[in-house]
């Protein structure tokens, strides 16, 4: 066997390779890509689909290096190669070409769907930690509303005790009030003797008045002679 047709079977089965590896790699970067697969490292497709990107990299390297070997034994004149070995030459430089564009192309798709896909996990995030912070605010202005309906109530019921004191004061007063006229009423005598201690108050006050001015006015005119 000449070394075009071993590199001509390499070639072809590579290429197989390569179109069941592509075939892998696009099915799961629809999965990536769909709406919803946000989670993909906690499922490892995240993980598959850097594997078999590594992989066809290094099969699409490896076509093009047997490629360019086909192209330099096609090229030498020495080396007699049919016309259909040279179109199964030509055919493989096509497919190389056409899978290195659709290598490229589902490639760029996954990226831009990633790149879209951290976006929104970002604007997502954004949104929950305002979320969060919003709700521990709306809790932190709760505690204060509870504290001050607490502190509203203790208010209250103090009030509520300090006015039942006062009723109850009132009416003790009242009950004194009202045994101290019973004790009077049912004895008079008490009752004039009270108004004769109340007139010598006032007559002893008017009294000690009058010797208070007599004094001051005799006091005033030994200090102006």
């Amino acid at each position: 066997m000449s070394t075009t047709e071993s590199l001509h079977k390499q070639c072809r089965t590579l290429e197989s390779l390569f179109d069941n590896k592509l075939t892998t790699y696009s099915r799961l970067a629809a999965s990536i890509t769909r709406p919803g697969s946000h989670d993909l490292e906690s499922t490892g497709s995240l993980e598959r689909w850097q594997d078999l990107e590594i992989e066809l990299e290094e099969l699409l390297q490896k076509l093009g290096e047997i490629n360019d070997e086909l192209d330099t034994l096609s090229n030498d004149a020495n080396d007699r190669i049919t016309q259909t070995m040279l179109r199964a030459i030509q055919r493989h430089r096509d497919v190389h070409q056409d899978n290195i564009r659709e290598f490229r192309r589902t490639k760029a798709s996954v990226k831009q769907a990633l790149d879209q896909m951290n976006l929104l996990s970002g604007v997502r995030n954004d949104i929950d930690a305002h979320k969060s912070s919003a709700a521990d605010m709306l809790l932190t202005e709760r505690g204060r509303i509870d504290s001050s309906h607490q502190m509203t109530d203790e208010i209250l019921e103090q009030a509520y005790e300090t006015r039942a004191d006062f009723s109850r004061q009132r009416a003790t007063i009242t009950g004194i009030n009202t045994r101290m006229a019973g004790v009077l009423s049912t004895m008079p005598g008490i009752s004039n003797l009270l108004g004769m201690i109340k007139s010598r108050r006032r007559r002893d006050s008017i009294i000690v008045g009058c010797l208070i001015g007599v004094c001051l006015i005799l006091l005033l005119s030994y200090i102006t002679k």
